[in-house]
């Protein structure tokens, strides 16, 4: 669980900090989730320029690797459990809900909506994925809370086109 009140005891270290708060946009004072959320656009957009579903694939999963190192080291270096600053989380979750999805501007909006819902509600099995240890914990909470956010985005999606064909 995110600490909303917490000084980082030590500096994080350069590239990790740069990463893990994905350029500096976990520190947004204001809902610093959100934001990183809507940063996630950063990659989606020119991802969907190349129109292959594996290369967004690589780069979700990249994203997700690299940000299990970075948040942990943000983690151990600024001596804070899940430090609100790192953000990296959010955008890999973003990323994931919005896997496979036709692009339109509605369901963009509604997966981050989802994304944010799901994020903040962490069904099972996201809740207890959070206690996994370190970037691990940090990364896949948000990760099944994509994929969940991203299923129902599908059933939405079904639904609308089913009855307005």
């Amino acid at each position: 669980m995110t600490n909303t009140s917490e000084k980082p005891k030590r500096e994080v270290s350069g590239i990790a900090k740069i990463i893990a708060s994905f350029f500096y946009s976990g520190f947004f004072p204001i809902a610093p989730g959100t934001v990183g959320s809507l940063a996630a656009f950063a990659i989606y957009f020119p991802l969907l320029l190349y129109g292959n579903w594996q290369i967004y694939l690589a780069v979700v999963i990249f994203v997700s690797l690299i940000g299990v190192w970075a948040a942990g080291r943000a983690e151990i270096d600024s001596g804070i459990v899940d430090p609100s600053f790192v953000v990296i989380d959010e955008v890999a979750g973003q990323l994931a809900t919005l896997f496979l999805i036709p692009f339109s501007w509605p369901a963009a909006v509604l997966g981050f909506l989802l994304f944010r819902m799901m994020d903040i509600v962490k069904p099972f099995p996201a809740g207890r994925a959070e206690h996994l240890p370190g970037g691990w914990g940090i990364m896949t909470d948000d990760l099944i809370a994509g994929v969940y956010a991203n299923l129902i985005l599908r059933g939405i999606l079904f639904g609308w086109h089913y009855i307005h064909p």
